[in-house]
């Protein structure tokens, strides 16, 4: 079967699940969705997507992806009364591109086998803004047969798509990832911080690192957030602390050392104790800044943000 034959479903349409939709349509995939507030279907069905009211109006789909909140929705996706895998068909391929433990993503994979259908862990990297943008990112493990069928579809909507294994491997990566975005993003703290204290602006510490063998994606995606000090959540601290837990339990139980990372966590659960908890955790340079004796103050500077074309406007 061709990718032009092949119908997709999908569920949820949050801020990530309608931007990842939207990117399938605009290839002009067959897509219909459901969400539980319907409401929230309306630009998706304007721009060509076919709402349903119920899970099992999904079940006759080829590939369906999900992206819910948690790991208890995932597993009533598809194993309530009425669910995904509760209808007469069922989906050759479910594609979950949710954030869910590693034992719920065993639990829906052995659900769907029992029902003949195949389990993609898919956990994505980003945002709405970096999906609009194509430079989404996406490890995937599960049956390898699976993930060549899915794979066009994951294309389509992600710019980097790793196949990594078996099972729920791809949980693992995830965490591992986020550990390092949370090591990174303090170091970056603490080098700002040190120009400033000697007297450099912000944007202009970051425009060298920027152009630097040092410099990629997530630093200058950074970069407006750590210069004009706006720390609207992509990725709340609180959430950076789950990760951190997860993540040194798994080298806990695998004998790895992590002394880093194991600090950076301490340095995390104290900003969540200083009020940033629900606040990017670019918002860590406060605690640093405060911790060197600096008042930090946005600079109020006009700087890219490496999604979209252009450089910093020059003198700032």
């Amino acid at each position: 079967m061709s990718t032009a034959d092949r119908t997709i479903g999908w569920v949820g349409a949050g801020r990530m699940g309608s931007a990842m939709v939207q990117r399938l349509l605009d290839r002009g995939c067959d897509l219909a969705v459901y969400n539980r507030t319907r409401s929230k279907l309306d630009p998706l069905v304007e721009a060509g997507a076919k709402p349903v009211d119920a899970l099992s109006e999904l079940a006759g789909r080829d590939i369906v992806f999900v992206t819910v909140g948690s790991s208890d929705d995932l597993l009533a996706v598809l194993g309530a009364k009425g669910g995904l895998l509760d209808a007469g068909s069922v989906p050759s391929v479910v594609v979950d591109c949710s954030t869910v433990s590693a034992e719920a993503s065993a639990e829906a994979r052995a659900l769907a086998a029992a029902r003949g259908s195949a389990l993609l862990a898919a956990p994505v990297s980003g945002n709405p803004k970096v999906v609009a943008a194509g430079l989404l990112t996406m490890a995937v493990s599960g049956p390898r047969d699976a993930f060549d069928v899915a794979e066009p579809f994951l294309d389509m909507i992600g710019n980097g798509v790793t196949y990594v294994g078996e099972g729920e491997v791809a949980r693992l990566v995830k965490i591992c990832h986020n550990l390092f975005l949370g090591v990174v993003i303090q170091s970056l703290a603490e080098i700002v911080v040190l120009a400033e204290k000697g007297g450099v602006r912000r944007q202009d510490l970051l425009a060298f690192v920027n152009d630097s063998v040092m410099g990629s994606l997530f630093t200058r995606y950074k970069t407006p957030a750590l210069v004009n000090l706006d720390f609207t959540p992509t990725f709340t601290t609180k959430l950076l602390r789950k990760d951190f837990d997860l993540g040194l339990a798994a080298a806990r139980e695998s004998g790895v050392a992590m002394p880093v990372a194991a600090l950076v966590q301490q340095l995390v659960q104290a900003g969540i104790g200083e009020g940033i908890g629900d606040m990017d955790f670019a918002a860590l340079i406060q605690l640093t800044a405060r911790a060197a004796g600096l008042e930090l103050a946005g600079e109020d500077a006009l700087v890219a943000d490496g999604l979209s074309a252009g450089r910093r406007a020059a003198g700032t």
